[in-house]
């Protein structure tokens, strides 16, 4: 598990924009996914994503990294910023775009 966390931590801090989520960009797994690389493709954000559903180690490590048991997560220059429910409020809010400049 130590090496999942290596493995992480070094893929969040080697991308600016990185999330991760069930499915991809352009195949999304579920409906939180969906909606948080929704609101980066309409922000014109370029993002990595990593699709957890491909790596059990990764999906389950990446809940323990962040200390946050849900998926989609979304990291901003090394620092999570959260799931669907927060990504989507702080967009409503003008909070997103401003992080992301």
């Amino acid at each position: 598990m130590e090496n999942v966390q290596k493995k992480i931590d070094e893929l969040v801090k080697s991308k600016d924009v990185l999330l991760f989520m069930k499915g991809s960009p352009e195949l999304p797994q579920c409906g939180f996914s969906m909606t948080v690389s929704k609101i980066l493709k309409d922000l014109n954000i370029k993002f990595h994503s990593i699709n957890v559903l491909e790596d059990e180690e990764i999906r389950e490590g990446i809940k323990k990294y962040s200390n946050w048991p849900t998926i989609p997560q979304l990291y901003i220059k090394g620092n999570f910023v959260g799931g669907c429910d927060i990504v989507k409020e702080m967009y409503q809010k003008g909070e997103l775009q401003k992080i992301l400049k």
